[in-house]
């Protein structure tokens, strides 16, 4: 249930005042993130004398897909940390500062310990901050409020706005200019929205946010606390002795996260099922929500690619250059949250128009994956009629991010509201991880993935790739009676 009765409250478009606080410091994290992300992978594979790393093009892409992972892997720290000791609303504060700081040793020319300095601190504090805003989110609201899909579609959008925004002034800047320009642009944008979180919230969220669902006992501080310090010491010296016997290699760390991608979230499965707070309904209702979470990671895996993959192939297999004015290839990350920004609004008035008669949870994930997969086969398209060494129109990527963006409208907002529905109530910010834990299990999956797209594998890539889309999105239109059932009653 809500934290406070939000029924009569309409002055952010029909929906609790406490969303627009929300909206608007969600906006800025992804604007920070997002103006960051536009740029990694050129400042990577950029050569030295034009302000980059050097490195390998694949290494890069690896590189970018892991760093993906763990920042939403990460939201296992941020989800626990906010069940068992902050509660959400503190917990938000705190990653968002350790977030500043990330971009902010980015934003210096120290290479590649200013590079690896800022992956742990943006890992760390995206943790802490993302799945506690979304669970906020869901505080807000009665399990029954049918105005939840729509306030998450709203939510979803600010989101979004801010990452359209992101690669236009970072992008540019960085491409540009200097790439710390636009890392340093991106420290800004996070520096803004902890500000007005901090103003805006006491005033707007009330008591949402503010609860420890299952704190720690005194008793327990000292083993947990404990238990952290050893591993932390554990950690260190498995990377120390990696380093010094050469063990720690990109390749072999990309292989670790990958595993660890799909090990972690069966553990959370596992142990959420097997809890003794976990009702007999509550058990069903997780079994109904493995195969969307199965569903969610093909679509993520596909999804995330428009930042790696289809950067790569905006910065050399897109024509760039009209009449004289030549766009920069990070602008092309701004396609998917402008279309989103368009038809979300869209989508959110139509699931409020239709109420009951709205398609159910299951056909909305199999409408996401099948046009995740057509968003791929799609690029085959433009290699086959030109072949891959002349350049293709832009054209064919802005046709690729908008079919994907319809299918993340049916999927992604959707898998927000419903995994706050599912979430066992002694599990609820930790179950919001595990659903960024699909993103986490897809990125691991690009690390070894996105290394293998080059020019001469491109058709047999998007091709295969969106074919398993498409097929995965019909299974799961069959299966979704049987999903709806485990579900108990919830939509």
């Amino acid at each position: 249930m809500a934290s406070r009765d939000t029924s009569s409250e309409k002055t952010f478009f029909g929906h609790p005042r406490g969303l627009f606080t929300l909206f608007s410091t969600e906006l800025w994290e992804r604007f920070s993130y997002y103006g960051m992300k536009a740029l990694l992978i050129y400042y990577m594979y950029d050569h030295v004398y034009n302000g980059g790393l050097g490195l390998d093009q694949g290494t890069a892409a690896s590189i970018v897909s892991v760093y993906g992972a763990l920042v939403y892997m990460s939201g296992i720290i941020g989800g626990w940390i906010s069940d068992r000791i902050l509660g959400s609303r503190r917990t938000i504060l705190y990653g968002g500062i350790l977030i500043m700081l990330g971009h902010i040793a980015l934003s210096f020319p120290g290479g590649l310990a200013a590079l690896f300095i800022s992956m742990v601190l943006i890992v760390i504090g995206t943790g802490l901050l993302k799945p506690n805003v979304s669970n906020v989110v869901g505080d807000l609201y009665s399990k029954t409020d049918s105005r939840r899909d729509a306030g998450f579609s709203i939510f979803y959008m600010g989101v979004n706005l801010g990452a359209f925004i992101a690669p236009y002034i970072a992008g540019t800047l960085g491409q540009k200019i200097n790439y710390h320009l636009g890392f340093g642009t991106a420290a800004i944008g996070m520096a803004l929205g902890l500000i007005f979180y901090v103003v805006t919230s006491p005033r707007t969220l009330g008591k949402a946010g503010l609860n420890v669902p299952h704190p720690l006992s005194s008793d327990e501080k000292k083993t947990v606390y404990s238990r952290i310090l050893i591993g932390i010491i554990i950690l260190a010296l498995l990377v120390i002795i990696g380093a010094l016997t050469g063990h720690l290699t990109i390749n072999a760390f990309t292989t670790v996260i990958s595993i660890l991608g799909v090990l972690i979230p069966l553990c959370y499965f596992i142990v959420m099922l097997r809890s003794k707070r976990t009702s007999d309904v509550e058990k069903s209702r997780l079994y109904a929500y493995i195969p969307l979470f199965i569903a969610a990671v093909i679509f993520w895996s596909i999804e995330e690619q428009g930042s790696v993959v289809l950067a790569i192939y905006a910065d050399e297999r897109t024509q760039l250059s009209f009449g004289g004015f030549t766009i920069a290839s990070s602008w092309f990350q701004s396609l998917n949250p402008i279309f989103i920004v368009i038809l979300a609004p869209v989508l959110a008035a139509i699931w409020t128009k239709l109420g009951k008669r709205q398609p159910i949870t299951p056909h909305k994930f199999s409408l996401g994956l099948i046009f995740a997969g057509l968003s791929f086969l799609i690029m085959v398209i433009p290699a086959i009629v030109n072949g891959t060494n002349a350049l293709s129109s832009p054209i064919w990527l802005a046709l690729s991010f908008l079919i994907v963006v319809i299918g993340e409208l049916c999927l992604s907002p959707v898998g927000l509201s419903v995994t706050t529905k599912l979430a066992p109530s002694a599990f609820q910010a930790q179950t919001m991880s595990l659903w960024l834990l699909s993103d986490a299990c897809a990125q691991g999956i690009n690390a070894k993935l996105t290394p293998l797209y080059n020019a001469h594998t491109e058709v047999s890539y998007f091709g295969y790739i969106g074919l398993v889309g498409v097929l995965l999105g019909i299974v799961i239109f069959f299966l979704s009676p049987m999903i709806h059932r485990h579900m108990r009653g919830l939509d």
